[in-house]
């Protein structure tokens, strides 16, 4: 009366539902195919790591913070050899970098190649987003001493 394949439940089931049952094994789900993660596919080849760390700082948005400590590491290759061993950069805020000299000479010396530097820097770092270029000598040393300083001119009095 039925197959020997279905079952005897299955097929009054079956037949009272009004089907016919079936002598082949149940149809498997026919599978979605998902070509992105077949193998030997297009785009499945291993990414180059510059490539793959670049993405990831764009899409994280990192790469003005990147630009801009990049500048500060490279300093050496942007002002050249001697002149980063007598200045590096301090800050940069609102599009200015600071620079700090080793003496006022070397301040005034970097104000000159002010526009050659801040053309290589924008050719080299558009990023970093440097517009102005500052240029500063060294700190000065305080005469406030304790917790009793008086204000005032300080030691310009004592010097006549």
């Amino acid at each position: 009366m039925s197959n020997d394949s279905v079952p005897e439940t299955v097929a009054t089931y079956l037949r009272l539902r009004g089907l016919q049952p079936s002598s082949r094994h149940w149809k498997r789900k026919k599978r979605i195919v998902d070509d992105e993660n077949q193998p030997f596919t297009p785009g499945r080849d291993p990414g180059v790591l510059g490539s793959v760390l670049h993405r990831l700082a764009k899409d994280s948005g990192w790469e003005i913070t990147l630009s801009r400590e990049d500048l500060v590491r490279q300093w050496s290759a942007v002002a050249g050899e001697e002149t980063a061993k007598h200045s590096e950069p301090v800050s940069l805020e609102a599009g200015t970098l600071t620079v700090r000299c080793d003496s006022t000479a070397w301040a005034k010396q970097l104000q000159y190649m002010r526009s050659v530097l801040l053309t290589q820097i924008q050719q080299q770092y558009p990023d970093a987003g440097v517009d102005e270029l500052r240029f500063i000598g060294p700190d000065v040393p305080s005469w406030k001493w304790g917790p009793r300083a008086v204000p005032g001119r300080g030691p310009r009095d004592t010097y006549g």
